[in-house]
């Protein structure tokens, strides 16, 4: 494959969990793939490794501290740097990038993601906190640029290999599986005294601190269900969650006719990662393949929405609309905040959770500009809130 026929591609975040799996997955397909941008929050060390063994054409830090060093580095190997925030948003429209991956975590992800759909770049979406927050308006966007938006999340990309060859049937239900985190079985009482060390070791999955932190409080199962109902234009009733402890089976779609399709294989992210990279083509890999006989039972619960209450509050913001799953997200970036500096304990997590939900202003009919103010109001009352709880 020549230069020109590689896909070139941003990676937004590239030194968290996902940017790091998905430049490995590049380097084994240095023959379709071709870094363009690699964008970091503070890691201007990784950042710059980064840039040097794939001969990025610019990177960005978000960090203003760490700009000068950065570019005193990078500048004989020709790569441009720049830093700050408003450079993130610009950087993903250049004309030279295919593909975005936004692998940024939180809210972060809603501004460069919006630039890179109004620039006609393909996505590939990691971020799902993009589409929780204005998953209306991020849509609309998509199909009013014809943009693909590629799912990255484990189960939502399961969802959509499920769906390949399926477009014009209509989906009766999605089932998105969950592994239960570290505390899967646990009462509410359990829960009171758990500790950041322990919510940070989750049984499966190899992820950031923020996700880890939202496995545990099964937040980021509720984040997805909203994400889901954007991407596959669902309505709440048809999402359903099932907790499967051994995340195999990633996620499930039920058809009209009462056929069900899953995808399944090892929780290894690179999967899905490459699958979005290389969509429509399955590329080929030397991932570990799956051995039924290592796992002789695949086993399903429900989930426990009492002990678990950010679940719930997830599907009543879906449901509310509005503002409300803005409100929803802030409210918990600062309440993981404040668990991991041990400011607050891990249920405390979804009483500032509810406490937003009931106080912020809600918008029905939200513009782009108040999701930030939304956003900022959010942050603002739960940061307030701390020493109360």
């Amino acid at each position: 494959m020549s230069e020109n026929q590689k896909k070139h591609i941003a990676i937004l975040g590239s030194t968290g969990s996902i940017g790091t799996q998905a430049l490995e997955v590049i380097a084994a397909n240095s023959d379709r793939f071709q870094v363009e941008v690699l964008t970091a929050h503070s890691n201007a060390d990784l950042l710059a490794e980064q840039a040097l063994k794939f001969k990025a054409n610019a990177v960005v830090i978000h960090d203003e501290s760490k700009y000068k060093a950065l570019k005193d580095r990078l500048f004989d190997e020709g790569i441009k740097v720049f830093c700050g925030r408003d450079a993130l948003a610009e950087v993903v429209e250049m004309e030279t990038i295919d593909l975005v991956l936004t692998a940024l975590v939180g809210f972060a992800g809603l501004k460069p993601t919006m630039r890179a759909i109004a620039a006609g770049k393909q996505i590939a979406l990691a971020n799902k906190e993009t589409l929780v927050v204005a998953g209306e308006l991020i849509t609309k966007a998509a199909r009013e640029k014809g943009v693909n938006i590629y799912p990255v999340d484990s189960e939502h990309s399961a969802i959509f290999q499920c769906l390949s060859g399926e477009f014009h049937n209509p989906i009766e239900k999605i089932y998105l599986t969950a592994s239960g985190g570290p505390f899967r079985g646990m009462s509410l009482q359990d829960l009171k005294s758990v500790t950041p060390a322990q919510a940070l070791k989750h049984p499966n999955w190899d992820m950031g601190a923020k996700i880890t932190i939202d496995s545990a409080s099964m937040m980021n199962k509720g984040l997805e269900v909203i994400e889901a109902k954007w991407l596959f234009g669902l309505k709440p009733e048809q999402i359903d969650i099932v907790v499967h402890p051994q995340s195999i089976i990633h996620s499930i779609v039920q058809f009209e006719d009462g056929s069900m399709k899953a995808q399944m294989g090892l929780p290894d992210m690179k999967l899905p990662i490459q699958y979005a990279l290389g969509y429509p083509e399955r590329i080929k890999s030397d991932f570990p393949r799956f051995d039924f006989m290592k796992y002789p039972q695949l086993t399903f619960e429900k989930p426990d929405y009492k002990a678990f209450r950010n679940l719930q509050f997830a599907f009543d913001a879906m449901q509310k609309g509005g503002n409300a799953p803005c409100v929803l997200n802030a409210a918990n970036e600062i309440a993981v905040k404040e668990f991991l500096a041990g400011n607050i304990g891990f249920l405390a997590m979804s009483d500032l959770i509810e406490d937003c939900l009931q106080n912020v202003t809600y918008i029905a009919q939200p513009r782009l500009e108040n999701y930030f103010e939304t956003d900022s109001e959010t942050r603002a009352y739960a940061s307030s809130k701390i020493s109360s709880l």
